[in-house]
C-alpha cells in the first residue's frame, strides 16, 4: 500500500464449515411462528443470512430451513405420541401400538382422545369399531368417530392410565358432561380406580348417582372394592323409587348432598333390613318356644315377626334387626319386656356354651343398657315357669336355612324390569351368598 494511495481492504470469504452452529440455531428458532428465543432476536436480514448460509455451498448439501422445521416437528410430534402410548397399561399395550401404526390419524388419537383409541383397540363385547375406525381414518370429527365407538366425549379428559379393561356403557349427555368434568380424578394412579366406579353406579344406579360417586371418589378416595359399590348403587336406586318394597326398607335415602361415610352405613342398614325380611319371611314364627306371660308386674311379649323385630329395634334404638338368621337357624328367639305399656328391655333366649336348654342370652334396656335386677329377676322367673326340656332346640347348620322367596322376588322384582335383565350377581333364587357379596 503506497504513501497517501487510498486502502485496498482485502476481503476475505469466510469457509461454509467455520460457520457458527448458535446463530443458525438462533435464526431457525427466530424463523418458526409461536417459539420464543430465549435469546435476544435477531433482524431479519441476519435470519435470511443463517438460511442462505445453509443453502449448497462449498460442495455440500445442507437441508433448507422448511425441510429442518418439517423434521423438527416430526420427530416431536413422534416424541410425544410414544410417551402418550407408553401411558397405557402394558397388557393392552401390544393392541393399541398395532392399531396407530395403522394410520396416522390413528396414532394421533393417543394424544387428541386417548379413550377412543383404547376402545377401537379393546372394543366392548359385540361392538364392532370398523365405522368408528373408519371415521377416524377419513377425518372426521371427533364427535362423530366417538359416537360410533359409543365412546362418550366426557371421556376425552382422561388419561391413558385410567383405562384397564374394556370401556363399558356410560351416560353422556351436555348436561352429564358439564357435571363430570367438576369431578374427575387428578392423579393417574388413581384413575382406573375411579373410572371402574363410576361405570359401576351408573350401570347399577343412575346417571345422578354416577356423578355424587364421581364427586365423592376424588373428594375423599375411599378403599373399597369398586364390586362392593354394588350394594350402594342398589340402595341409591330404590330411594328414587318409592312404589317399591326395597323402598320401605330404607330408613335413611339416598340424596346427592350426602357424604360417602354416610352413604355406605345407611345402604348396610338397608342390608341388614333385607336380610331380615328373606330369612323370616312375611309370615310370623309359629314356634317361639316359651308362653307370653306377666311375672312381678312385667309383661314378656314374642318378637315374631318382621315387623315386630323393627319395631322393636327402633324403640329401644338397638341392633335388633341384624338378628334375623338366627330365629331363621333355630338358635334364639326375641322377646320385649314391657311395664305398663312401656318397653323395659329386649330380651334374647338362646343355649349358651355346654348349657342344652335355653337360658337368657341378652337382656338390655334402652341403647344397650344394663336393666335392674328386678327385671333380671322376673326374666328368670317367667323362663323357668316353662318344661324347658320339651323345647325343640335342635339348630341348623348357618347357612343352610332357606330364604323366603316370595320376599326376595319382591324387593328385586321392579330393579329387574327397569333394567330388563336379571344380573348373575343379584339372581332369581334366593342366594345368601349373592347378599353377602353386595
Amino acid at each position: 500500500m503506497g504513501y497517501g494511495s487510498a486502502p485496498q481492504l482485502q476481503c476475505r470469504r469466510r469457509r461454509c464449515s467455520g460457520l457458527h452452529a448458535s446463530r443458525v440455531r438462533r435464526a431457525i428458532f427466530d424463523a418458526r411462528p409461536g417459539i420464543k428465543s430465549r435469546v435476544k432476536s435477531l433482524h431479519p436480514h441476519a435470519i435470511q443470512s443463517a438460511a442462505d448460509l445453509m443453502a449448497p455451498r462449498c460442495g455440500t448439501v445442507l437441508m433448507t430451513l422448511p425441510l429442518l422445521l418439517a423434521s423438527r416437528r416430526v420427530a416431536t410430534r413422534s416424541a410425544l405420541l410414544e410417551r402418550q402410548l407408553r401411558r397405557y397399561h402394558p397388557h393392552v399395550q401390544g393392541r393399541i401400538r398395532a392399531l396407530a401404526a395403522r394410520h396416522t390419524r390413528l396414532a394421533d388419537l393417543a394424544a387428541s382422545f386417548p379413550a377412543l383409541l383404547f376402545a377401537l383397540a379393546v372394543p366392548q363385547t359385540g361392538l364392532d369399531p370398523a365405522r368408528a375406525l373408519a371415521r377416524v381414518i377419513d377425518g372426521q370429527s371427533l364427535p362423530d368417530a366417538a359416537a360410533a365407538a359409543g365412546i362418550p366425549l366426557w371421556l376425552r379428559r382422561l388419561p391413558p392410565e385410567a383405562l384397564t379393561r374394556p370401556i363399558t356403557a356410560l351416560p353422556d349427555g351436555e348436561l352429564f358432561r358439564r357435571q363430570i368434568a367438576n369431578h374427575l380424578p387428578r392423579s393417574p394412579k388413581f384413575a382406573p380406580i375411579w373410572l371402574q366406579s363410576v361405570a359401576t353406579v351408573a350401570e347399577v344406579a343412575h346417571a345422578q348417582a354416577a356423578v355424587w360417586i364421581a364427586r365423592e371418589l376424588v373428594r375423599a378416595p375411599p378403599r373399597t372394592d369398586p364390586a362392593r359399590l354394588r350394594l350402594i348403587s342398589l340402595w341409591a336406586w330404590f330411594s328414587t323409587q318409592p312404589t317399591t318394597l326395597g323402598h320401605t326398607l330404607i330408613d335413611r335415602r339416598w340424596t346427592p348432598n350426602m357424604q360417602i361415610g354416610s352413604a355406605l352405613a345407611a345402604a348396610e342398614a338397608w342390608r341388614t333390613m333385607i336380610v331380615l325380611h328373606v330369612s323370616l319371611g312375611s309370615q310370623e314364627i309359629a314356634d317361639m318356644w316359651l308362653q307370653p306371660g306377666h311375672v312381678d308386674g312385667y309383661d314378656f311379649i314374642p318378637l315374631n315377626s318382621t315387623t315386630d323385630i323393627s319395631e322393636e329395634a327402633d324403640a329401644m334404638q338397638n341392633c335388633l334387626r341384624s338378628y334375623g338368621t338366627n330365629p331363621a337357624h333355630n338358635r334364639s328367639r326375641l322377646w320385649s319386656v314391657k311395664r305398663r305399656g312401656q318397653r323395659i328391655a329386649t330380651l334374647k333366649v338362646a343355649v349358651r356354651f355346654d348349657d342344652p336348654l335355653p337360658g337368657i342370652a341378652e337382656l338390655r334396656g334402652l341403647r344397650n343398657t344394663a336393666v335392674p335386677r328386678e327385671v333380671w329377676w322376673a326374666a328368670r322367673q317367667w323362663l323357668h315357669a316353662h318344661d324347658l326340656l320339651r323345647i325343640d332346640m335342635a339348630q341348623r347348620k348357618w347357612g343352610t336355612a332357606s330364604l323366603d322367596r316370595p320376599t326376595w322376588r319382591a324387593i328385586w322384582r321392579p330393579y329387574w324390569l327397569a333394567k330388563r335383565q336379571i344380573p348373575e350377581w343379584l339372581p332369581l333364587a334366593p342366594s345368601r351368598r349373592a347378599l353377602n357379596a353386595l
